[in-house]
């Protein structure tokens, strides 16, 4: 089991850049340990800022390096980066179209156990609604390396989310396919297609073979480009399949499943069902036993699908 979280697998593309590129500069609202960015801190002091608890100096310092020439990672708790800083991700990032690629850590349920306060299930719809800022979520360390390294070679602004938690490894070292801003296709079939980013991916992923054993074939798409959406390679599966599932860490309200349903019903109208977390404070616990508890699991994409299939067959 993978026990390095995609935290640290920014870390590490960071600090191996960071040698050759004086350009690049990291900055961190006091969330350096969080963000497993304490050995590019070390490493590169005069490349590392340290704002403290100020998450709104945090973006507008990060716009203001990126005007100057720098290419610019700033990470935060998520909860407090798409809310709290909101106007700044706005105006000096989004609006000012900035070379700044926003971290948002420990995003969705991770800090399960304080609540509402730091969960964020709502970014991906935020962070979505701003002209010119890009969303991702990488589903696991070695895509989350290859974002990083192509966010790298462009200047444009975007937001990536990451939990706080290891991922079960999906692709591997030496075969990673990526293409950014293409999903990656992980299975393909012709009962269901299903549509999941972030940590959903791996979880997914197990569900779909299960599926496979007992007679339901799932195309599955890691859609880790949530904004811009790779809408031919989720009309193809859609249109391949009778109906669609939608997974992910968010809100049931303008994340993921929102536009998929906004994209499918505009083009190949297909019954939609979003799995997300519902309108309403999400529990505290463990991630684990939070996606346990919503049905964000291997069993209960299962039994969505079982159920899904028999209203369609």
């Amino acid at each position: 089991m993978n026990k390095i979280p995609n935290r640290q697998a920014i870390c590490d593309v960071l600090v191996e850049k960071a040698a050759a590129d004086k350009d690049i500069f990291v900055l961190c609202s006091d969330s350096r340990g969080s963000a497993s960015l304490a050995e590019y801190a070390n490493t590169y002091p005069e490349q590392f800022i340290e704002v403290g608890i100020a998450e709104q100096n945090l973006v507008s310092i990060s716009a203001g390096l990126a005007k100057t020439g720098k290419k610019v990672f700033a990470a935060s708790p998520a909860c407090f980066l798409s809310t709290r800083s909101m106007e700044q991700a706005k105006v000096d990032v989004g609006y000012s179209n900035t070379n700044v690629t926003l971290i948002g850590i420990s995003g969705g349920i991770s800090y399960g156990s304080l609540g509402m306060t730091h969960h964020s299930n709502q970014d991906i719809a935020s962070m979505g609604t701003i002209p010119n800022m890009r969303v991702y979520l990488p589903s696991d360390r070695h895509q989350t390396k290859c974002l990083i390294k192509a966010l790298l070679e462009d200047n444009k602004p975007a937001y990536v989310r990451v939990g706080r938690n290891p991922v079960a490894d999906i692709y591997s070292e030496e075969e990673t396919p990526f293409t950014l801003d293409k999903a990656t296709v992980l299975s393909e079939g012709t009962d269901l297609a299903i549509i999941a980013c972030g940590e959903m991916v791996s979880i997914a992923f197990d569900a779909v073979k299960t599926l496979k054993e007992q007679g339901i074939s799932a195309t599955l798409l890691d859609m880790y480009c949530i904004k811009p959406l790779d809408k031919d390679a989720l009309l193809k599966a859609a249109a391949n399949a009778k109906a669609v599932i939608t997974i992910e860490e968010h809100s049931i309200y303008g994340g993921l499943g929102s536009l998929v349903s906004q994209l499918i019903s505009a083009n190949c109208p297909k019954k939609v069902i979003n799995l997300a977390l519902p309108d309403e404070p999400a529990v505290s616990g463990k991630s684990p036993e939070v996606f346990d508890y919503y049905g964000l699991n291997k069993e209960g994409i299962i039994k969505t699908a079982m159920e899904l299939m028999n209203d369609v067959r």
